[in-house]
């Protein structure tokens, strides 16, 4: 549970503020870096995360025929993680601030705010309140995918489940799993609440 818990946190804290510079490279007026960014997403979300992991583990060996040490499995879990899921937070951060009325940048222009100010001050804390729904969605299913980490052989909840299940011949252990994974959900989607009710007076 330790090692899922950490594998979800780690992709959050990465993925999460890498979405924003992706976000902003998307809706750039430079085409070169619009299409860099909107390929980068297409294959992101395009192919299988179990395939990613599988690339971002064997790669450097196949590629550049690095040896790597055992404890690289973590870092490429990480890596594959949260290459992965900045791809669908910077859609999400893109869909949030296209919803906000063009007029309300007119007026922070007006009223001398410069882009940085009116994208924090007033974009910013509009489009988080407008995104709360869909990222926590994302962070549910962050939560599920965890399990994939077993593709590449590392060690996590629901691989040890996997291998008491076979050593007890019972699918016991793997519900068992799905009860854990059930809770950190439940916790999760109560935690995301709470967050998104801080935001109510941005209606």
């Amino acid at each position: 549970m330790g090692a899922t818990l950490l594998i979800f946190l780690l992709t959050l804290v990465f993925s999460m503020p890498l979405g924003l510079p992706l976000t902003a490279m998307r809706m750039s007026r430079i085409k070169i870096i619009q299409w860099i960014a909107k390929i980068y997403i297409s294959i992101m979300r395009g192919t299988p995360l179990m395939l990613q992991l599988l690339v971002v583990f064997y790669g450097p060996h196949y590629l550049f025929n690095i040896k790597l040490p055992y404890s690289y499995r973590f870092y490429a879990v990480i890596i594959g993680f949260a290459l992965n899921y900045a791809a669908y937070f910077a859609e999400i951060y893109r869909s949030g601030i296209q919803s906000i009325p063009v007029g309300q940048r007119e007026a922070a222009e007006v009223l001398g705010y410069g882009k940085a100010g009116t994208f924090f001050k007033i974009i910013f804390p509009q489009m988080v309140k407008r995104i709360m729904p869909p990222v926590t969605n994302e962070v549910i299913t962050l939560v599920k995918d965890t399990s994939l980490a077993f593709a590449i052989a590392y060690t996590e909840m629901f691989t040890v489940a996997k291998q008491v299940s076979s050593s007890m011949a019972s699918i016991m252990p793997l519900f068992v799993a799905g009860l854990f994974y059930y809770i950190f959900n439940f916790i999760v989607a109560y935690a995301m609440e709470l967050i998104e009710k801080k935001f109510d007076y941005y209606r």
